[in-house]
């Protein structure tokens, strides 16, 4: 029979083998990462509910930076190539915005709030940041659901204009953007869908690896986030 100190120390090493397994597969950054949206977000949720909105929605750069962040680690963004894709999803999107926003050509009428943090002549730096989350994330769950091109940049365009009409009715109530009349038009519409399909096909053209669970995560987190808020100022 061996000694109960033999067995401590047959466990000890076990043990540490399972902590270097968790840290080597990313397992516990994975998780940990998917804590912190959770927990920022739901926060965000319980306080404005109780009457919180300014001190919580005026956070919303720092969340938007936790994302693409938290993305950066866990995508992760560890190529010249993977940035150089988070180049062109950051400027196509601010570009198209800027020509949104001072043309009212494209996504109809519109300007942004003061919560989304610095602008460039009317349009906030984060949202060409918020374009190149989402592009990596929705793509990347796109790309896992079907290995057609074609449909993978039509997927993964829908799910991106499926969260921004979830966005449309917190949106000027928070303070982030605000369309002529009250009401997003068709075209906004129309037109997220074509810039994105762009996006998405450069994206699935270059194929880079990532993250199907942080991704499905992400997208999840923002969907429930802004579909609680779709409903809760719907009412």
């Amino acid at each position: 029979m061996p000694a109960i100190g033999q067995n401590r120390n047959r466990s000890y090493p076990q043990s540490m083998n399972m902590v270097k397994t968790l840290l080597q597969t990313g397992n516990l950054k994975l998780s940990f990462s998917i804590f912190l949206l959770i927990l920022f977000h739901v926060s965000a949720m319980i306080g404005v509910s109780l009457s919180y909105k300014d001190w919580f929605v005026e956070k919303t750069p720092f969340t938007l930076l936790l994302a693409f962040l938290l993305l950066a680690l866990n995508f992760p963004l560890n190529t010249n190539k993977k940035w150089l894709l988070a180049g062109i999803f950051f400027f196509t999107g601010m570009l198209a915005e800027w020509i949104g926003v001072n043309t009212g050509l494209i996504f109809g009428t519109y300007e942004y709030g003061e919560n989304l943090g610095i602008k460039f002549d009317g349009v906030p730096y984060l949202i060409g940041v918020y374009w190149a989350v989402l592009t990596f994330i929705t793509a990347d769950i796109a790309k896992k659901i079907t290995g057609k091109l074609l449909l993978q940049v039509i997927l993964g365009a829908s799910l991106m204009v499926f969260l921004d009409y979830a966005m449309e009715v917190s949106a000027p109530v928070f303070d982030f953007w605000t369309f002529q009349g009250g009401i997003a038009p068709l075209e906004n519409y129309i037109t997220w869908f074509i810039v994105a399909a762009l996006l998405h096909l450069v994206y699935q053209k270059i194929s880079p690896k990532g993250n199907f669970n942080f991704s499905l995560a992400l997208y999840l987190v923002l969907l429930i986030f802004f579909g609680y808020f779709y409903v809760y100022y719907s009412i």
